[in-house]
């Protein structure tokens, strides 16, 4: 199951991802990871989550009920707190509705991070100037920001390196980048967080950590 599901998620993307663009896939035996206390008990008895990391973590879930539609169109957007539908969007939109209940608009933030450092952010897409329309949902600008603005911490196997709220990068393959966030939800049976992502079915949360090469791990709520 695991072996289709990859190969179910690398051609989907292959033939839509045009957000999820492009910026090492085998799924990958790793060490549980040991989850705090509190974490745990919050996890496992539905006790609420506090501070604005929980708030980001709490919407990234609840996006697993709402948006259940793959849809990498360009769409003109509001300018700022623009979004596509709720129930629509691509990997990167998890990010960006998640960070916006932590009091972050990464569609402000890149957009204005773009228009004074323009040369920093990848010119792969023939553009002169920023576009606050799609640039935030473009992984390789988020990895940018993320490098910039929060704290790039190792990309490792080891599962007590990621905590509840972590930014995560994959290498899908073919030089497609794939970006979920981390929760407080342990995977049934281990000590390993699931994450919120969207691959091609909507938003899910799954025990998919260590599943594709990571190529990138951001904390930007300490």
């Amino acid at each position: 199951m695991v072996n289709a599901f990859k190969l179910f998620g690398v051609c989907l993307l292959l033939s839509q991802l045009a957000l999820c663009q492009r910026a090492a896939p085998e799924h990958r035996s790793v060490p549980a990871a040991s989850a705090p206390a509190s974490v745990v008990a919050a996890a496992n008895q539905g006790q609420s989550r506090e501070g604005v990391r929980g708030r980001v973590i709490e919407d990234a879930i609840e996006q697993t009920h709402v948006t259940t539609i793959y849809d990498p169109s360009y769409v003109k957007l509001e300018y700022p707190n623009g979004d596509v539908p709720l129930e629509r969007g691509v990997c990167a939109d998890v990010i960006v509705r998640a960070f916006r209940k932590g009091g972050v608009d990464l569609q402000k933030e890149i957009h204005e991070d773009i228009k004074r450092n323009f040369s920093a952010y990848p010119q792969r897409w023939g553009l002169t100037s920023p576009d606050p329309n799609i640039d935030h949902r473009r992984v390789a600008n988020l990895m940018v920001f993320f490098k910039r603005r929060g704290t790039e911490l190792p990309s490792t196997t080891n599962g007590n390196d990621y905590r509840p709220g972590d930014v995560v990068v994959w290498e899908l393959g073919h030089d497609h980048p794939h970006i979920g966030i981390v929760t407080d939800v342990l995977a049934p049976g281990t000590d390993r967080y699931q994450v919120v992502h969207n691959i091609g079915a909507g938003a899910k949360l799954e025990d998919v950590l260590f599943l594709w090469p990571i190529i990138g791990h951001y904390r930007y709520f300490q």
